[in-house]
């Protein structure tokens, strides 16, 4: 089995190492193509208006000066095209891409772009409460068993994988859920305002590791409790029983 990597967090991330861990418990035929800076939340953009620029480490290893879509593209469309990856992992994320994440997050949009070209997605990420406490070993530990079985499962065409990996040591680990995109009860953005030394106003945003209280169920409740949380997400985005409502309205 080929393995694509990729994540959002850039090439030199701590989350890749973890991603090789894993990917070198599934196979030995990993090729990796990642951004050459961090790309969190850049979602699912694309460079359009400016080149993209390989930086090659070997003949299975390259950095791209551009968001996760391009890596894959790239990936898929050049740099591999004569055999594509059976398989793309993208991340492990740095935090967790949990309930609204997904719409942002580069590193499921990495693992969509790789459903949307034909070829079986994962994405991973590994949810943190204390940035100096980060617990890599229990996404490195329990994802091969579960990618695994999920390779084992039928998928549909236009669905990829978003697994949520809890802040917690392997041995508190509960079980492994399926669940569903859940959504926070609160907002956990925060807006820094600063000024600059020419006087000017200028903002970082930023968010805050909190969860809230969330519905059961869902990811965000599945990972609270100390559960992995798999999410099958759809590429879809059609709402089918309002759009057949609809339809009679304006026949």
């Amino acid at each position: 089995m080929r393995i694509l990597l990729s994540n959002d967090d850039g090439f030199d991330a701590p989350g890749m190492e973890t991603l090789r861990r894993i990917a070198e418990a599934l196979t030995d035929d990993i090729y990796v193509v990642a951004p050459a800076k961090e790309q969190s939340g850049a979602s699912r953009s694309l460079t359009l208006h400016d080149p993209i620029r390989l930086n090659k480490f070997s003949d299975r290893e390259y950095s791209v000066e551009g968001t996760p879509t391009d890596c894959v593209m790239m990936a898929m469309n050049y740099l591999f095209k004569d055999k594509r990856p059976d398989l793309v992992l993208s991340g492990v994320n740095r935090g967790g891409n949990l309930g609204e994440d997904v719409l942002y997050s580069g590193t499921v949009a990495a693992a969509s772009e790789g459903t949307l070209l034909g070829v079986r997605s994962v994405a991973l990420s590994q949810c943190i409460l204390d940035a100096d406490r980060i617990h890599w070993d229990t996404a490195a530990y329990m994802a091969p068993d579960i990618i695994r079985k999920l390779l084992e499962s039928d998928w549909h065409d236009d669905v990829l994988m978003n697994i949520n990996f809890p802040a917690v040591e392997i041995k508190d680990v509960i079980g492994v859920e399926i669940t569903s995109q859940g959504k926070r009860d609160l907002s956990n953005l925060t807006i820094d305002d600063r000024v600059d030394a020419r006087g000017r106003d200028y903002f970082w945003l930023g968010y805050r590791p909190s969860f809230g209280n969330p519905a059961v169920g869902t990811d965000l409740r599945t990972v609270v409790d100390g559960s992995v949380s798999v999410t099958p997400l759809s590429l879809n985005l059609t709402h089918q029983d309002l759009a057949s409502r609809l339809s009679g309205a304006f026949e």
